[in-house]
């Protein structure tokens, strides 16, 4: 085995060795060394061609300047130093080792020298053999440097770096196109599957679709064949029953002819019967009208012959007491005869009193309820007229408890609003509607609760007259044997005030009001004419004004309107002179009702709602 040593062409203590290259190599430099070597040896055929740079600037080096070549740094350049190799002719090692030892000490072998200036290192498209043939034959290689010999194992280890990535890249190219080789096989072997379904899918779709149509062609022919005779069935049936209908025509002509002529008898003898129902009734009805003529003309008589009594026992009473009562004639008649009616009905209640609180509750209970709406003052009406007409108490014990009860509104905190009063009034006059007589015994209970409802006054001829009888007398309230204050009875009166003129307003369409604004025209006249001017008048008088003033005005228009100037023209001055008895704040009242018209406006809850809302007291 030989082996091949590279030895500079100088010796290793040379200046030239020991000293660095000012122009070194570059890896282009090398790779163009390389790719001239694997040309030369004929192993570059599959190795890539690496990319030519352009060629570089030569700058001799300054050691080999008096040589007379400079050095080549790429493969393109037409000079290229060739490689020095030393050869040894002896196979052991003690000859290499003794062979550098005389380089060491002397100047080097000589060693043969190999040209490569003959060979071209350009890409070319001759074959390899060619360019070996061209190259000179040679068996030895001249000596090189050590630089050179260091390219040289440099370019053999970038060949097998090279060839290990080509064969690499070869091997996974080759795996790739396998893998790929049986992805489309697979592939291929898929499509053939899903075609083959395909086919079959169609196959059974055609079958299917073969069987659906002869089923379809089947049921239509049935269903043809089943209307047919159908058909046929209908025709015998319509014969059938034009038969039978011609004779149950017959049939039922005769029996309506037979059932015509015990009508027409029936009716003859109905109409006899109602003949003399009719003049039974007639009969009775002119008797019972004469009994009620009679019964009434008794009991406005007796109701006379009581109120005279009454009035002649008053102004004895009076005359007796030092009172003297101040009210009109004819409203003294109508008092009288109103109470007499309520004295008689409440002289004839024979009833427990468990049973009559019982009863009173239940009214009161839907009295209570009334609120400003339309639709809560018709359903309270309603049921308020049921309960009165419920046959298991007498209907004038009803009336009598629901007057009361009514009127006791007045006496509850709710008693005092205008909207309570205006909603409670139209109540009373549904409930009028519907049960005749239920107005007079609430203007009787107004007329023992207040005495302005009359209108009439008791007044004392002296101070000694003033006694608890008196106050009692004009409606004062005896708690603990103490008399209630004269702001708590003002404020009772007002409220009974505010309820009454209420009533006199009210106005329903297709209602006729029997205590209208014709009753409240000759109370408002009877007032003035009569009535002192005090401090329980001026009272009554603000309330009626302030509840029916704005309905008059709309009826009576400019005589009202003059009514209202006598207030302030007479009545005013007059009150003005009780300096004593703290009319000031009415007076005052007064003033701003006729100064700022408040009469041609409409009073607060005068217009009840049409549909529910929440009231102050509610909430």
């Amino acid at each position: 085995m030989r082996f091949v040593k590279l030895d500079p062409p100088c010796a290793k203590a040379s200046p030239a060795v020991r000293s660095v290259d000012p122009v070194p190599w570059t890896l282009e430099d090398i790779l163009a060394e390389l790719e001239s070597i694997e040309k030369k040896l004929g192993s570059g055929a599959s190795a890539p061609s690496p990319l030519k740079q352009p060629p570089e600037p030569q700058t001799p080096h300054p050691a080999r300047a008096g040589r007379g070549s400079p050095r080549p740094v790429a493969p393109p350049r037409p000079e290229s130093k060739p490689f020095v190799m030393c050869v040894s002719d002896d196979d052991d090692d003690d000859g290499g080792t003794d062979s550098d030892d005389d380089d060491d000490g002397g100047g080097g072998h000589a060693g043969t020298r190999f040209s490569c200036a003959d060979i071209d290192f350009s890409d070319s498209e001759d074959s390899e053999d060619e360019v070996y043939a061209k190259t000179p034959q040679s068996y030895m290689m001249s000596k090189k440097t050590l630089e050179e010999g260091i390219l040289s194992e440099l370019e053999l280890e970038y060949q097998l770096k090279v060839k290990e990535q080509v064969r690499s890249k070869l091997s996974l190219l080759e795996l790739q196109q396998k893998c790929e080789r049986e992805r489309m096989s697979s592939a291929m072997l898929q499509i053939q599957k899903y075609a083959e379904a395909r086919r079959e899918m169609d196959r059974k779709m055609d079958q299917q679709y073969q069987r659906k149509i002869a089923e379809v062609t089947d049921n239509h022919l049935s269903a043809v064949q089943r209307e047919h005779e159908q058909r046929s069935l209908v025709e015998e049936r319509r014969i059938r029953d034009d038969a039978a209908l011609e004779e149950a025509k017959l049939k039922e002509r005769a029996r309506q002819e037979k059932a015509k002529a015990e009508a027409e008898a029936r009716l003859k003898a109905a109409k006899r019967a109602e003949e003399e129902k009719v003049a039974q009734e007639a009969a009775r009805r002119v008797h019972e009208e004469a009994a009620e003529k009679e019964a009434t003309r008794v009991r406005e008589k007796a109701a006379a012959e009581v109120a005279e009594k009454a009035a002649r026992q008053q102004k004895v009473a009076s005359k007796e007491s030092g009172i003297r009562v101040l009210a009109a004639e004819n409203a003294l008649k109508a008092e009288a005869n109103r109470v007499a009616l309520y004295n008689e009905v409440a002289g004839k209640i024979h009833i427990q009193q468990k049973d009559f609180d019982r009863r009173g509750r239940q009214i009161f209970k839907f009295i209570n309820q009334i609120g400003g709406t339309l639709e809560n003052v018709r359903s309270k009406a309603y049921a308020l007229v049921n309960i009165i007409n419920d046959p298991t108490c007498p209907r004038s014990l009803s009336i009598f408890i629901f007057a009361k009860k009514v009127v006791s509104v007045c006496e509850t905190p709710r008693g005092s609003s205008d909207r309570t009063a205006f909603a409670c009034a139209r109540v009373i006059l549904l409930v009028e509607s519907q049960i005749p007589g239920v107005l007079d015994f609430v203007l009787a209970e107004f007329h023992k609760a207040c005495i302005y409802t009359v209108p009439k006054h008791f007044h004392p001829s002296d101070v000694a007259s003033q006694n608890n009888d008196y106050w009692k007398l004009v409606g004062y309230r005896e708690e603990d044997n103490k008399m209630e204050t004269a702001d708590v009875y003002l404020s009772r009166m007002q409220s009974y005030m505010k309820l009454y003129a209420a009533v006199v307003q009210t106005e329903i369409d297709g209602i006729k009001n029997p205590h209208g604004l014709k009753e409240g025209w000759a109370w408002l006249a009877r007032f003035l004419n009569v009535l002192p001017a005090n401090r329980s008048t001026a009272t009554a008088l603000y309330a009626f004004l302030k509840m029916a003033g704005f309905a008059m005005f709309r009826r009576y228009r400019s005589q009202f309107v003059k009514i209202l100037n006598t207030i302030g023209g007479v009545y005013l001055p007059k009150l003005k002179e009780r300096e004593g008895q703290k009319v000031g704040k009415l007076v005052y009242e007064l003033e701003q009702y006729l100064d700022g018209k408040t009469y041609t406006r409409e009073p607060e809850g005068w217009r009840l709602e049409e549909h529910q809302l929440l009231s102050e007291e509610v909430l």
